[in-house]
């Protein structure tokens, strides 16, 4: 069947296409994808062509399809899996494919190495791998875009999961953040930091005290109107919210805020900042654990970590990047449930035409998480700009963006895929 897709073909060197795909193979499924959620991975991977460690090398005579956070409908199954996958299932992808007892060194993943398989294309073929390595998992959310942000928010589980902490005497260590204990989350409002207020919250393993920082008045005051305190504390966790760029709240301040001042348990930092990342340090408990969630740019970047506290107050610091399967199904059951809900990460929505300039020019776009609906035709949009374009169409999603407190929302998606042009 013929598709469109956004493929690579070198650096900075994205086509929007049509072409065929073959026919699948008894392994293989054929699907229908709805939505994309373009992440900075995608740029880099852009932009580094076959310099990328994921890329094949022959791109520039046969492309690869980008985009790696997406959600879909089964349209034909292999006969390989038809006693576990239908066609109309909903379902998303892990992409970090999970090679534990495969080949060693392989880093395949769709988005950056198939032919057949991305996000932001509107037919693919699920090769054998991806289901071999049980990475299509279904989804039973009541929007597709839901099911794209469950790689992000698979990111801010992970993280959560791989803190960790010790006992005096033992050498094991305990994994997860402490129940019931102190964590901070600092310069933590941004898109993946308020995925964080949000899991914290609302997951199974939560904090007593949740103190969340940034400098940004604008941005604490928007974060504490969708995550109140008053929410929070109905789940059993005193939030508090802290603009550290006011005078004298600074670290003394905030483990003053702890109790008896012992410092925090837990402190994620959400901003490759080295101040940040010392203050973050001087705030750590006996055992705590500094959670490194930012990923930076420039690979010299260092900070200054107090080691006599490391020798005789166990502090230690972890970093993640990704979260691996079991993380991604967390995320997707939590949202199934109605739990949590990632649509505070998404500040943009557009078309798979809007997807090569979005993706190349990503870095420069403010905001969180671009949102593009593959068999739709509309420029990337920021959702507090949706008042100020002219058409039915956009002021129909800017009422129903303010009716839900500035967020995207399912009721947004189905406006938006029954009135948007077709591309």
């Amino acid at each position: 069947m013929k598709t469109k897709a956004v493929r690579l073909y070198g650096e900075k060197d994205l086509r929007l296409e049509e072409f065929d795909l073959p026919a699948i193979a008894t392994g293989e499924i054929l699907a229908r994808i709805v939505s994309d959620s373009i992440c900075m991975s995608s740029y880099k991977a852009a932009s580094q062509g076959v310099r990328h460690k994921r890329i094949p090398n022959d791109i520039a005579s046969d492309p690869i399809i980008i985009g790696h956070e997406f959600c879909g409908e089964i349209l034909e199954v292999g006969s390989r899996w038809t006693d576990q996958f239908s066609a109309g299932d909903h379902f998303s992808i892990q992409p970090a494919l999970n090679y534990e007892n495969g080949p060693v060194g392989i880093l395949s993943a769709p988005g950056y190495s198939y032919r057949h398989i991305g996000g932001d294309a509107q037919h693919v073929i699920i090769p054998a791998e991806v289901m071999e390595q049980g990475c299509l998992l279904p989804f039973e959310g009541e929007a597709f875009y839901l099911g794209s942000l469950a790689e992000p928010m698979s990111c801010i589980v992970g993280s959560f999961h791989a803190s960790y902490h010790t006992r005096p005497g033992s050498y094991a260590h305990e994994m997860g953040i402490v129940e019931g204990g102190a964590m901070a989350l600092l310069a933590g409002v941004g898109p993946m930091g308020l995925g964080a207020i949000d899991y914290a919250i609302h997951c199974d393993r939560r904090p007593g005290l949740l103190v969340v920082t940034d400098i940004d008045a604008g941005r604490l005051a928007r974060a504490a109107s969708i995550y109140t305190v008053e929410e929070a504390s109905a789940n059993g966790v005193e939030l508090v919210y802290i603009n550290t760029g006011e005078e004298s709240r600074d670290a003394e301040y905030l483990k003053s805020l702890t109790p008896d001042g012992k410092g925090f348990d837990d402190v994620f930092v959400f901003a490759p900042v080295r101040q940040v990342v010392e203050q973050a340090d001087r705030i750590l408990a006996f055992d705590g654990c500094l959670n490194f969630f930012a990923g930076p740019t420039d690979p010299a970047f260092a900070a200054e970590f107090n080691f006599f506290n490391v020798h005789y107050g166990a502090t230690h610091v972890v970093g993640t990047s990704g979260g691996n399967t079991d993380d991604m199904v967390e995320s997707l059951r939590l949202m199934e449930q109605g739990r949590v809900n990632p649509s505070t990460m998404i500040t943009h929505v557009g078309g798979l035409d809007a997807v090569i300039d979005t993706t190349l020019n990503l870095p420069g776009i403010p905001g969180g998480k671009k949102l593009v609906y593959n068999n739709v035709s509309m420029p990337l949009v920021a959702l507090d700009d949706l008042h100020g374009v002219q058409g039915d169409l956009y002021q129909g999603l800017a009422d129903i963006v303010a009716g839900h407190n500035g967020l995207w929302s399912p009721q947004a998606e189905q406006f938006l895929l029954a009135s948007a042009p077709a591309i």
